[in-house]
C-alpha cells in the first residue's frame, strides 16, 4: 500500500502514513470537481454591478434633427445606446449569481479533490501542529523546514485551533481550515496541503463511512462547510 512520509516540526521524517487515493475517493471525476469549483466561485460574486439604461441617463428627449433632408441617418434621442453618453442597451442590474449543486455531489467533489492532491504528491503530513499561544515566527519556521514556505499552502487541522489560525493568518499565501470546512475550491486552490496526522485520520474515517453508506455520508450540510 502506498504511504506518505510523516514529518515533525523540524522537517525530519518520523514515520509513514498508509493511504491510497482510492480510500478517499474511488475515482476522480475532473468535470465534477470543475463544476463544484465554478459553483463556489459564482457564490462569491457580489452581483452588485449596475449600469444606466437610456431612460436613466441625462439628456434631452428632443429629436436631434428633422427626419428627412439632412443627409444623415434618421435619429431620435441623444440618449440612445448607440451614441456616446447614451444609456446601455442591455443595462446591467443587480442579480444573485449563487446556486447549489446536490449535497452528495459537493461532498464527492471534495473527496476527489483531496484524493487528487494525494495522487499528485501535493499533500504533506505533519505529526502534530500545536501552539501554546499564537506564534507566527514558529509557524513560518515549520513551513520553511518542510520546504513549502514559498508555495501557497492550506493548513488542515482536525478541528478549529485558534492558536494555529492566529499563527498562520499573517503569512502570505497560507490559509488555515479545519477538516469540517474543507471544500473542493479550498483544496484545489493552493499548491500544497499541510495536514496533521489526526486530521488525515478524520478524512480517512469519513471517506470510509461515506463509501460504506453508498453515498456522501452524514457529515456536513449543503453550505461551504464539512464537505468531506
Amino acid at each position: 500500500m502506498p504511504s506518505l512520509p510523516i514529518y515533525n516540526r523540524d522537517g525530519e521524517e518520523v514515520g509513514r502514513y498508509d493511504i491510497e487515493p482510492d480510500q478517499v475517493a474511488p475515482r476522480i471525476n475532473k468535470q465534477l470537481m470543475h463544476d463544484a469549483v465554478v459553483m463556489y466561485q459564482a457564490n462569491r460574486r457580489q452581483g452588485t454591478a449596475r449600469t444606466r439604461s437610456r431612460a436613466e441617463v441625462a439628456g434631452t428627449t428632443q429629436k436631434m434633427y428633422r427626419q428627412k433632408g439632412t443627409g444623415h441617418a434618421r435619429a431620435g434621442s441623444k440618449r440612445s445606446g448607440i451614441r456616446r453618453g447614451g444609456g446601455h442597451i442591455f443595462a446591467r442590474r443587480p442579480r444573485d449569481y449563487s446556486y447549489r449543486m446536490p449535497r452528495k455531489a459537493i461532498q464527492a467533489a471534495t473527496r476527489m479533490a483531496i484524493a487528487s492532491k494525494i495522487q499528485d504528491e501535493q499533500l504533506v503530513v505533519i505529526d502534530e501542529l500545536k501552539f501554546d499561544e499564537p506564534r507566527t515566527r514558529e509557524m513560518a519556521k515549520i513551513l520553511k523546514a518542510l520546504e513549502i514556505h514559498e508555495l501557497s499552502t492550506l493548513v488542515a487541522t482536525e478541528s478549529h485551533d485558534p492558536n494555529v489560525y492566529k499563527s498562520a493568518r499573517n503569512i502570505p499565501k497560507v490559509t488555515v481550515s479545519p477538516v469540517s470546512d474543507l471544500n473542493a475550491l479550498s483544496v484545489l486552490s493552493p499548491r500544497r496541503i499541510l495536514v496533521t496526522k489526526a486530521a488525515l485520520d478524520v478524512i480517512k474515517q469519513r471517506s470510509a463511512a461515506a463509501a460504506s453508506s453508498g453515498g456522501a455520508g452524514d457529515q456536513g450540510d449543503d453550505g461551504d462547510g464539512d464537505q468531506t
